[in-house]
């Protein structure tokens, strides 16, 4: 039994779920922070419904990446922390502010604790946003030596996590004492939910079970959700992670109607509503008039945003699922909670 203790921050998160689950099957302790502690139960659900019955082996406290406030307390005895938290898209943000402020500000709060505590490495949850918004790589797959341009007019989330990981990266080279820190960065994460709170990536397949009427012409990467906690824990703890990010793909990026072609061929009957309609590029910049959803797609429509996980493979053996797998896993995982339109 291996009785290191890991903080997990952000604990309500998809992703931080999942690792929550892969550190308990791999015999660490679990502590992990959250904003309300009336969401504690919320979690132990969750995470009984991955299979694992947390016992003693996980411990919650109440940290705001926002305030100073117990952060000392969170990262007490951890020998690592992984650090997911972030603000999402909840529709409460007004500014660009509201959304770049608290990324940064909350990680250089996580990484000054951490140092002060003697943690010994931090693995910073970051995303593809911080790596392929903005331009273009000529003629190749985006990789890690990419990052994101937020002097370019990209969605305040992306610019969010791509200052927030420059940020972090800055302290451990001006102020980390020592302090390791590696970083993750996912394209649009599926897998299997385990309840009714999800990845943001997980509503795309909802909306095409439920019965989108067509797929616009957008491109992702995609990556099962416990193949990112998985190299979560090995960039946690093999010495070649120090320094270095790794992005997260599973194989080559799909088009939204490769998504959808998928759901018809492997659910069948269960995937009745779900179209393969090809959206003309018109239609969504009509649409784009008056819908947000649909106008944050404008930007990326006919743009191929493929990616390498070569790295992680290399360095760190990290061998993910199929995208396809993942798509499939999401799917039945909302019918089995009755997560979908009836």
């Amino acid at each position: 039994m291996n009785d290191r203790m890991v903080l997990v921050t952000g604990g309500t998160g998809f992703i931080a779920q999942h690792c929550i689950l892969a550190l308990l099957r791999a015999g660490y302790r679990v502590r992990t922070s959250l904003r309300t502690p009336t969401r504690k139960d919320e979690v132990i659900a969750h995470l009984r419904a991955g299979g694992i019955e947390p016992e003693d082996r996980l411990s919650f406290v109440v940290a705001d990446l926002g305030e100073d406030r117990n952060w000392a307390e969170a990262v007490a005895g951890c020998s690592y922390v992984l650090h997911g938290a972030s603000p999402t898209p909840s529709g409460d943000q007004i500014s660009e502010e509201d959304w770049i402020r608290p990324a940064v500000e909350g990680n250089l709060r996580v990484l000054r604790a951490a140092r002060d505590a003697g943690v010994g490495r931090v693995v910073l949850t970051s995303a593809f946003g911080a790596v392929g918004m903005g331009h273009r790589p000529k003629g190749r797959p985006f990789n890690e030596t990419d990052w994101s341009d937020p002097t370019a007019d990209i969605p305040p989330y992306q610019k969010s996590k791509t200052l927030s990981e420059q940020a972090a990266w800055d302290f451990i080279a001006t102020d980390g004492r020592g302090l390791e820190l590696s970083a993750v960065n996912p394209t649009a994460v599926l897998g299997p939910v385990l309840g009714a709170d999800y990845s943001h990536s997980v509503r795309l397949i909802k909306n095409l079970m439920d019965g989108l009427p067509g797929c616009p012409k957008v491109n992702s990467g995609f990556v099962d959700v416990r193949d990112v906690a998985d190299l979560h824990l090995r960039a946690m703890t093999d010495p070649a992670a120090n320094g270095e990010r790794f992005l997260a793909i599973s194989g080559e990026s799909l088009w939204f109607r490769d998504v959808a072609e998928v759901l018809r061929r492997r659910l069948g009957a269960a995937a009745r509503k779900v179209t393969t309609r090809q959206l003309p590029n018109s239609v969504v910049r009509l649409g784009a008039r008056f819908n947000p959803a649909m106008k944050a797609l404008v930007p990326f429509l006919g743009v191929n945003m493929n990616a390498t996980s070569e790295k992680a493979m290399r360095l760190l053996g990290w061998s993910p699922r199929s995208a396809e797998d993942a798509i499939v896993a999401s799917a039945e995982s909302l019918l089995q909670f009755g997560l979908l339109a009836d």
